[in-house]
């Protein structure tokens, strides 16, 4: 057999496990949007055995065999290949000690956990879904067991979700926020109200007008709705089947409008990357985002440095007012944009504002990194969540509803994630700083000009899918990796020119220091 054959049989093996993989996030979306209760042991059973047939055969023999048989070829294969190759490498090298079983029961006990997590959110009952995540943190730790690691147990997760990323980078990274965010709250905090001035946020805005607020919002940001779509669920989430199928969801609070206004811009970040990868990597294992951390970059590009902008809430004001009528003539533009900017301790995470976001985060990470450093009872996350709450935030939930059962991603697994919130939000600085060397980056937004920024994201980012890795992405793009000064950098400029208009805030510029991570 010719390495062109050799190739060949390759691409046609991984387009078996990924139409697997493909088949389980069918289930996934469904489980989300309105599966029916009553199904979900069926469910979970299918998605054991699906689950287990995927991972088989990313860590099969035949896996190795074409691992072997391509190794040599090297730098004489085509880009697609080399890159379909690294990602399968890194996969069956990672996972390969975990027997095939234990994935199985692991992954069927995850939807079993999903709908234990959303009745026990919804009933305020963390001692009812207690016993099942202690399930899935025992068997991720014996997961990492398998895996093995280098330095801290939890590295091993972190890197499933930013290839490189560890504890000692992320507890810079995350003192340097801490430096920056703390000394800008206590200066908002003695500033003049401003906070206190936005209550008009809270007015009732009918289910109906929310769904038209939606349409706007991804038709402006330029959502394709012909190759996606928008629905519902308890926690919204982007779901991904390849460029040409991409499902975002949302939910709606009648009294908190800006909750689903945000997080729609927030998942049509995610969207449109996923939708502008290039056609050549189309329905490969290449078709999908590179890192969660690049992916969150672009949702927080939207969510935040385009949504929460001056320049967008002028653009979006006259076609959001059409929707919303007489309730809210008295607000302004500049109102909403105050209103959307307010920088105040919160309990929730996907509510909270940019200032505070990564406060929430490290309140994870820390949890995080306790429960894979040794023994842990996980009927004390509650109080250990609160005591966080208070240490970072100042603030304490008196339900556990608003504490720690509010994210959906522990019942899923997905220990590792939360700091790839924080990581986009820095990402998302720097690749701003990058696009204002091209184009004008506000005078596009205040002219409703998306395109130019879609189109500037797609050459530099989008195009590329899993093509490259997160660090060969950043250097061509920044000339360096993460480098969380940017970051620093645009908080302090932005909440200065938000409390600055009565003269409360003076604040220094942050010097740019290079290579922050290398």
């Amino acid at each position: 057999m010719n390495i062109s054959q050799t190739v060949e049989r390759f691409k046609a093996y991984t387009d078996r496990f990924n139409a697997i993989h493909q088949a389980l996030n069918l289930f996934s979306w469904d489980m989300a949007v309105g599966a029916p209760k009553g199904g979900t042991e069926s469910r979970a059973k299918y998605v054991g055995i699906l689950s287990a047939e995927e991972f088989s055969m990313r860590v099969s023999d035949e896996m190795k065999g074409f691992l072997d048989a391509l190794e040599p070829y090297g730098e004489s294969l085509d880009e697609i290949t080399k890159a379909m190759l690294r990602i399968c490498r890194r996969y069956y090298y990672a996972y390969k000690k975990i027997p095939v079983e234990e994935m199985r029961e692991y992954s069927e006990l995850l939807p079993r956990a999903e709908a234990v997590w959303e009745k026990a959110r919804e009933e305020n009952d963390f001692a009812s879904f207690a016993p099942i995540l202690d399930r899935i943190i025992r068997y991720q730790k014996k997961f990492v067991e398998y895996r093995g690691y280098e330095g801290h147990p939890y590295n091993t997760l972190l890197d499933d979700y930013e290839p490189g990323m560890t504890v000692e980078k992320l507890d810079v990274f995350f003192n340097r926020m801490k430096e920056v965010i703390v000394p800008l709250l206590k200066r908002i905090a003695a500033s003049d109200g401003r906070q206190d001035k936005t209550g008009f946020v809270n007015r009732l805005v009918p289910v109906d007008k929310q769904r038209a607020v939606a349409g706007l919002l991804m038709k402006t940001v330029g959502f394709d709705l012909n190759r996606g779509m928008l629905k519902e669920s308890a926690h919204p989430f982007t779901n991904d089947f390849g460029k040409n199928d991409v499902r975002i969801t949302t939910h709606y609070h009648e009294n908190a409008f800006l909750s689903s206004f945000y997080s729609v811009l927030h998942e049509c970040g995610h969207a449109i990357y996923e939708q502008n990868k290039m056609d050549t990597i189309a329905d490969t294992i290449l078709d999908t985002g590179i890192s969660m951390g690049v992916h969150e970059s672009q949702s927080r590009f939207y969510e935040n440095i385009i949504g929460r902008s001056e320049a967008f809430w002028e653009y979006i004001y006259n076609g959001l007012m059409e929707i919303l009528g007489d309730d809210f003539k008295d607000v302004s533009a500049r109102q909403f944009y105050e209103a959307a900017n307010v920088a105040k301790p919160s309990l929730i995470r996907i509510e909270a504002d940019e200032l505070t976001y990564c406060l929430h985060i490290m309140v994870r990470y820390e949890i995080e990194k306790q429960l894979f450093s040794g023994d842990f009872d996980v009927n004390e996350l509650p109080g250990v969540w609160n005591a966080k709450m208070r240490e970072y935030l100042g603030v304490e939930p008196a339900a556990d509803s608003a504490g720690i059962l509010q994210d959906i991603h522990w019942s899923d697994g997905s220990f590792g994630y939360f700091p790839s919130y924080a990581i986009g939000n820095a990402y998302a600085a720097q690749i701003l700083h990058v696009m204002r060397r091209d184009i004008p980056v506000e005078n596009c937004v205040r002219n409703g000009d998306f395109k130019r920024i879609q189109e500037w994201l797609t050459e530099k980012i989008h195009r590329f899918g899993s093509l490259k890795t997160p660090s060969e992405l950043m250097e061509e793009l920044c000339g360096e990796t993460l480098n969380a000064e940017y970051y620093a950098e645009y908080l302090t400029e932005k909440f200065s020119a938000v409390y600055n208009r009565s003269g409360v805030l003076i604040l220094p510029r942050p010097h740019i220091r290079q290579n922050y991570f290398c």
